[in-house]
């Protein structure tokens, strides 16, 4: 009775997820495959299980409530990690096949994961999900169980992560092939004078870092569009519409772009690495992936050759 129980609530659960993503009982009910009395009743029973109202009524629509947005954040947590939990255990039964989670910034999907997943696909069974965010998010996919490896940078907390070094980077501008850039060997704070900049939002240090140099240097930033995770640039560049700067292993996901390349000075050292939960236990379909992750950065050439000097840095 007790696992009925628990089979219930569990699926009261995952409704109300649904409504919350779909927006409505009716859209909800056709992507759960059952009725819309059926989502409604699950949301009642689950409001009546808990003491808390947590929709709206009015004319046939319910309208979620903050205590249900709040509510929400906790249920993506526990259902994420009973999906984990449940691929564990078939990962137990069946080592060589296994659904492999890696957290990365979106950039990364340009050229670095699919060679991970190309090298996944070759050596296993397994099938991967992909994962986003920003550094910080990385590290959050990896301590709730969402993501069993990540692509993170230094510096990290030793107590939550392990991690293996996968390479060191220095900045660079990026612009328009066409660009005067394009006739330098460097490029230096005085040097963007007059340019249009695309750059990384102010609420990242990076920002405040790379600007502070351009001040010092007399240069007052001429911001054309600001962009909130690293990728977004490459567009805005490739169309000739500003420069941009970066470091040299970003830059290397933009082979498709074509764009022009320059070390930039001054600049910061970034140390990336691959990152897991401290104590995690490796399955060979893991171990496998890890060292696809190592390989698939290993492989890279650096994008230039990059000057020394340690104050301009970017996201």
């Amino acid at each position: 009775m007790e696992l009925l129980q628990s089979d219930l609530k569990l699926r009261q659960l995952k409704v109300f997820r649904e409504v919350l993503r779909a927006g409505s009982t009716r859209r909800a009910a056709a992507a759960l495959g059952i009725s819309q009395p059926a989502v409604s009743q699950h949301v009642k029973q689950l409001e009546t299980t808990l003491g808390i109202t947590l929709f709206k009524r009015s004319a046939n629509r319910i309208v979620p409530l903050q205590e249900a947005w709040e509510l929400l954040r906790n249920v993506e947590l526990a259902l994420t990690s009973l999906d984990r939990l449940e691929a564990s255990i078939f990962a137990m039964k069946n080592e060589e096949k296994q659904r492999i989670a890696i957290a990365a910034p979106s950039v990364f999907g340009f050229v670095t994961l699919p060679k991970v997943v190309a090298i996944i696909h070759s050596k296993t069974a397994s099938n991967v999900r992909s994962l986003s965010g920003s550094y910080e998010q990385i590290g959050e996919h990896i301590l709730a169980g969402r993501a069993d490896l990540g692509i993170s940078r230094l510096p990290l907390d030793p107590n939550l992560f392990e991690w293996a070094p996968l390479g060191s980077a220095r900045n660079v501008c990026i612009f328009h092939p066409d660009h005067r850039f394009s006739k330098q060997t460097c490029i230096e704070a005085q040097d963007l004078a007059g340019e249009t900049i695309v750059d990384i939002d102010p609420q990242f240090a990076a920002h405040q870092m790379n600007f502070n140099a351009l001040r010092f240097a007399g240069v007052e930033p001429d911001i054309l569009v600001e962009f909130d995770c690293n990728g977004h640039e490459a567009g805005y560049v490739s169309a000739g519409l500003g420069i941009s700067i970066t470091n040299e292993i970003i830059a290397r996901e933009y082979a498709a772009f074509h764009l022009g390349i320059r070390p930039v000075e001054p600049s910061a050292l970034y140390h990336y690495v691959a990152i897991w939960q401290k104590g995690r236990t490796f399955s060979s379909a893991l171990n496998v992936s890890l060292e696809a992750i190592i390989a698939a950065f290993s492989t890279e050439s650096p994008a230039v050759s990059l000057g020394s000097a340690n104050l301009l840095a970017v996201g």
